[in-house]
C-alpha cells in the first residue's frame, strides 16, 4: 500500500463515485472517495494524497472552492471534473489552481491516462530542461536571470526582485519551457505537448489560464502574447 499512488476523489453522485473508485483501484491506485467538499477537505488534510480529483458541483464546499483551499496549503496536483466542456466552471477551476480538467461523462481509460500524465510531470518538474544562454538572458551555473527574474533550474526555485516566487509544478514547467527559448514564440499546442504531456489535441484554455497565473507571479509584462501564434518570454 505504501508505494501506491493515493488519489483523493470527491464526487457526490454515488454511482459515479463508486464505479470510478473501483476502476482506479483496478489500475493500482489507492483511493479515498468522499461525497462532498467539506469531507473532502478533511480527508485531504488527514491523508495528504498524491493527487486530488474534484467534481466541480459537490455540496457543502464546491469543487472550485475546495481547490482553492487545497492550493492554499499544498502544490499537490488537482484535476477538476466538469459536466460541461464549455462551462465557466472549467476556467474557474483552472484559475483556482487546478492543473487540468476532464469532462464528464469520461472514459475510465482516458481518466487514468490524464492522471498518469499529471503525475509524470509532477514527478519530474524539472524534466530535462537545461536552458542555454540566449539573447539578454544571463546564465550563472544553473541560474538564469531575466531582469529582476532569477530562475534556478537545478533547485527549482524562482525569485523576483530578490523575493521568492511560489510556483506550482505545472507553472514551473511552463516557465522552464519559456526560459529555454527566450524571445521565441511557443504555440499553445506545443505547450500542451511539452508541459501537459498531451499526445493529442487538448483544450488551449488550460494554457491560457496557466499563462495568466504565471504572469501574476512573475510580472504581467514578462510573457508576451503573440496574437494568432502563442506566447513568448521577453528576453
Amino acid at each position: 500500500m505504501a508505494d501506491q499512488t493515493h488519489v483523493l476523489f470527491v464526487e457526490d453522485d454515488d454511482v459515479i463515485r463508486e464505479a470510478t473508485q473501483l476502476a482506479l483501484e483496478r489500475d493500482g491506485f489507492a483511493v479515498t472517495a468522499m461525497p462532498d467538499g467539506l469531507s473532502g477537505l478533511a480527508a485531504f488534510r488527514a491523508n495528504r494524497p498524491d493527487i486530488a480529483l474534484l467534481d466541480v458541483m459537490v455540496p457543502g464546499l464546491d469543487g472550485v472552492s475546495l481547490c482553492r483551499r487545497i492550493r492554499d496549503e499544498s502544490t499537490v496536483p488537482v484535476i477538476m471534473l466538469s459536466a460541461r466542456a464549455d462551462s465557466i466552471d472549467v476556467v474557474l477551476g483552472l484559475e483556482a489552481g487546478a492543473d487540468d480538467y476532464v469532462t464528464k461523462p469520461f472514459d475510465g481509460a482516458v481518466l487514468v491516462a490524464r492522471i498518469r500524465a499529471v503525475l509524470r510531470r509532477f514527478g519530474h518538474a524539472g524534466g530535462s530542461h537545461h536552458p542555454e544562454e540566449t539573447g539578454s538572458a544571463v546564465r550563472d551555473g544553473s541560474t538564469l536571470t531575466f531582469g529582476d527574474l532569477r530562475i534556478d533550474t537545478d533547485g527549482m526555485e524562482v525569485h523576483r526582485a530578490g523575493e521568492p516566487v511560489a510556483l506550482t509544478p505545472t507553472e514551473m514547467r511552463l516557465l522552464l519551457e519559456f526560459s529555454s527559448a527566450p524571445g521565441s514564440v511557443l504555440s499553445r499546442d506545443k505547450l500542451l505537448e511539452r508541459v501537459w504531456d498531451y499526445g493529442w489535441g487538448g483544450d488551449t484554455r488550460v494554457v491560457d489560464v496557466h499563462v495568466q497565473r504565471l504572469r501574476q507571479k512573475i510580472g504581467q509584462d514578462r510573457i508576451e502574447t503573440v496574437r494568432g501564434f502563442g506566447y513568448k518570454l521577453k528576453a
